[in-house]
């Protein structure tokens, strides 16, 4: 049995106050991940501050004309807002498509943007992990990496980032408002999560005593061309080997503008500029497609067992893009791909 203090926040100010003044304390919201993790010892803290009952679970519209979504939305809740389903169907179905109904009644969406990788050595303390105990090694590398990364890997940590929520995000050039001792901030989705580099313990750029408030989505949520693709095992109530958010931006025929992210390949939702840049001005062919893609999986290695998933990931993008450009998105209910 794990020893830990449990406070309820009463303040926003107050949970950063606790959070602050006990090294090792984490932030308690939905639980669905860090609960988890601390019935396997894998997270130890100290403290859990309960934050569920900070006024932060609301969803409204912003002065220019785009939408802030508290960090305690629940993601059921938002996955369905009227708001969301109409403007920005994309996030909706990318939530619709992770874990099961039980658990998006449960998690909460700052909850969701720090949610930890499922990689197998990184739950299991008899195998070495980097990410776990800086310095240990990596044990996937050589083992059963089927699940693990292609993209921005390093030497020390191939694990990948397991939310659906956060590939929509990153398609939308969301951002996240976080507020510490030192004052509020705002961090784009691109720079908010991290790389593992050599340093793969460290996930976010976000302080350890600081609280997500919000995500605040601009205007432009891709509503006519759009879709979420996500490919695993089973069709349900499994991470994605690949998944692919695709918002397009269609204009006499040709492509406007273009934005496509990745999950399941990578430490972090993965973009590439050059992949959507090349899209821009072209008509919406299968061969722009493909030929998009290859610039983006041109830079993946994989380790063996996943190796798989750079093919599986190529022509993902292709559908994906096919379904947006058509104006078919891949329905979360109907679980054959269109």
């Amino acid at each position: 049995m794990i020893g830990f203090e449990y406070a309820r926040a009463s303040t926003i100010a107050d949970a950063v106050n606790q959070v602050g003044a006990t090294p090792g304390a984490k932030f308690l919201a939905g639980g669905t991940n860090l609960v988890d993790l601390m019935k396997v010892r894998v997270e130890t803290p100290a403290k859990l501050i309960d934050v569920t009952h900070l006024p932060l679970d609301r969803v409204e519209k912003t002065p220019n004309g785009g939408l802030k979504i508290g960090a305690l939305v629940r993601n059921s809740d938002l996955a369905y807002h009227p708001l969301v389903e109409r403007h920005y169907p994309i996030l909706s179905s990318a939530i619709l498509a992770g874990a099961s109904q039980q658990l998006r009644n449960m998690a909460t969406v700052g909850g969701n943007l720090v949610q930890r990788t499922r990689c197998a050595y990184f739950y299991d303390l008899t195998m070495d992990c980097n990410k776990r105990q800086p310095g240990a090694g990596c044990a996937a590398k050589n083992g059963l990496n089927r699940m693990n990364a292609i993209l921005g890997t390093s030497e020390a940590c191939i694990a990948v980032h397991p939310s659906d929520m956060c590939v929509a995000l990153a398609v939308l050039e969301s951002s996240v408002h976080v507020v510490g001792p030192r004052g509020e901030r705002t961090i784009s989705l691109s720079d908010f999560h991290r790389l593992p580099g050599d340093t793969p313990h460290h996930e976010t750029n976000l302080e350890p005593d600081e609280l997500i408030t919000a995500v605040v989505l601009p205007p432009q949520g891709f509503a006519a061309n759009h879709t979420y693709i996500k490919i695993r095992d089973r069709m349900s109530y499994a991470f994605a080997l690949v998944s692919v958010a695709v918002g397009l931006e269609l204009d006499g025929g040709k492509i406007k503008e273009a934005r496509f992210a990745l999950g399941g390949v990578a430490h972090r939702p993965w973009r590439n500029a050059r992949s959507e840049a090349a899209l821009a001005g072209q008509p919406p062919t299968a061969a722009a497609f493909a030929k998009a893609a290859d610039v983006v999986m041109g830079e993946a290695k994989g380790y063996g067992h996943n190796t798989f998933k750079i093919d599986l990931a190529r022509r993902a993008i292709v559908r994906a893009l096919s379904q947006a450009a058509g104006g078919t998105p891949q329905s979360q209910s109907h679980k054959k791909f269109a």
